[in-house]
């Protein structure tokens, strides 16, 4: 079994994340997507997240009864902050018979020298690569090995999605309606 692991703070998750999410599961050689809700990542400012188990929540009923879409809490119990090489490290011993494959945006494969073991990760698994808006990628095709996927591109960011609930903007349409519904219930980002 083939799964991609899509990594996020999913802060909150929108319908970027999840019409990616669509294209590498319908579109590629996998035959899951599991959801990393990530409680800290070490190059971004956790000052803005919501607590873990929220974010948890919020993509839980959102993947509810989709089929092979899941949502993890797997980084939850490791130490902080949350280095993909220790993840991967975990899953392998938890899960071995499985098979992993990094999903990451183009943003992401430019930062990858700056992860942890980064060299592990590029060696040891296979990433799939969705580009980013006028990004080239050519030279890390070469240079990682990695696998580029044109799934078509939005511009919708977590970022702009709590900017606008903050300026009291109606952003419904940019995300799955069960996260939209629980956001307003539970009036996040208004502050």
């Amino acid at each position: 079994m083939k799964i991609g692991l899509y990594f996020g703070s999913f802060n909150p998750v929108h319908n970027g994340h999840m019409a990616i999410a669509n294209y590498f599961l319908e579109f590629t050689d996998l035959d899951k997507i599991w959801f990393i809700v990530s409680p800290q990542n070490p190059l971004k400012n956790k000052k803005s997240l919501l607590p873990d188990y929220q974010r948890l929540e919020i993509l839980n009923r959102v993947v509810y009864n989709i089929e092979n879409y899941e949502a993890s809490n797997i980084e939850f119990n490791l130490p902080k902050p949350s280095y993909t090489i220790d993840t991967l490290t975990y899953l392998k011993e938890k899960y071995p018979k499985k098979d992993f494959v990094l999903l990451m945006g183009g943003d992401n494969i430019i930062t990858l020298h700056k992860w942890k073991n980064y060299e592990q990760i590029v060696n040891n698994h296979q990433i799939y690569v969705y580009p980013r808006p006028n990004s080239n990628l050519e030279e890390y095709i070469k240079k990682y090995n990695i696998k580029i996927i044109e799934a078509p591109q939005m511009e919708i960011s977590s970022s702009f999605i709590r900017k606008s609930i903050k300026d009291g903007k109606n952003v419904q349409f940019f995300m799955p309606p069960p996260a939209y519904e629980y956001i307003t219930e539970m009036n996040f980002y208004k502050k």
